[in-house]
C-alpha cells in the first residue's frame, strides 16, 4: 500500500509584535539616553565613593585638565552666547553677529578675551585644537579680578540658579585646584560641586 503524501505548507510567523517592541526599545533609549559632549580637554576625573549625582540643569562647569588650563562649559549654548555678550561689553571687545552665533558651536571656552574673537572665527571642529594649550586666565587684572572671576560674575549675575561644577584631572596639581577654589572663595562662591568617578568600596 503506498504512503499518503502530506500536502507541505510553508511557515508563516507574524513579526508585527516584534517591530512593535523595536521601536518602542528604540524611543525609549532615544528619549532616556544622555549624549556625551565633546569637550575641549580629555579629562579623567579622581575616583570617589560618593553616589550623589551632580545636578544637569542650570551647571557651569569649570573643566582643569592636567597641565592646569582651566576651561568653562555651559548645559544650554544660549547661556554661554549671553554671557558671552556681557563679557564682550565689559573688556571691549567687538564681536559680529556671526561670532556669537559660532559660540553656539563650542562646547568650552578656555581662551582670553584678548583671542575670543580669533577662536570665534574657527570652524566648530577646530575649537577645540585651537584653544587646547590656552586656558581662561586665572590672574588678576590690575590687582582686581581675573577673567575667570568676571566669567563666574557674570554667569550668576544673569542665572542666581546657576550651580558651579569643578571637574578637574586626577593628574592636575593641587596648587591649580586649589587656586581655582581660592579665587571662588574670594567672590564668596563658597558652594560647589566636585565632579569625580565614581569607586566602589571594596569589602
Amino acid at each position: 500500500m503506498g504512503k499518503v503524501k502530506i500536502k507541505k505548507q510553508s511557515t508563516w510567523i507574524d513579526m508585527t509584535p516584534m517591530s512593535d517592541v523595536m521601536v518602542l526599545l528604540l524611543t525609549f533609549f532615544m528619549l532616556t539616553s544622555t549624549f556625551v559632549k565633546n569637550e575641549a580637554v580629555k579629562v579623567v576625573t579622581p575616583g570617589s565613593v560618593s553616589e550623589v549625582k551632580v545636578t544637569d540643569k542650570n551647571v557651569l562647569t569649570i573643566l582643569i585638565d592636567n597641565k592646569g588650563k582651566v576651561f568653562l562649559g555651559w548645559d544650554k549654548p544660549g547661556d554661554m552666547e549671553t554671557a558671552l555678550g556681557a563679557m564682550a561689553d565689559q573688556f571691549g571687545v567687538p564681536l559680529n553677529a556671526a561670532q556669537m552665533k559660532n559660540v553656539r558651536s563650542a562646547t568650552n571656552i578656555g581662551v582670553s578675551m584678548e583671542e575670543m574673537g580669533a577662536f570665534l572665527n574657527q570652524e566648530s571642529s577646530q575649537m577645540n585644537a585651537f584653544q587646547q594649550n590656552k586656558g581662561v586666565p586665572t590672574d588678576s587684572i590690575d590687582g582686581g579680578m581675573s577673567e575667570f572671576q568676571c566669567w563666574v560674575r557674570t554667569v550668576k549675575d544673569a542665572n542666581s540658579d546657576m550651580v558651579l561644577a569643578i571637574k578637574a584631572d586626577e593628574k592636575t596639581p593641587y596648587k591649580v585646584v586649589k587656586k581655582v577654589m581660592s579665587e571662588l572663595q574670594d567672590m564668596n562662591e563658597n558652594r560647589y560641586e566636585l565632579i569625580t568617578s565614581y569607586k566602589k568600596v571594596e569589602d
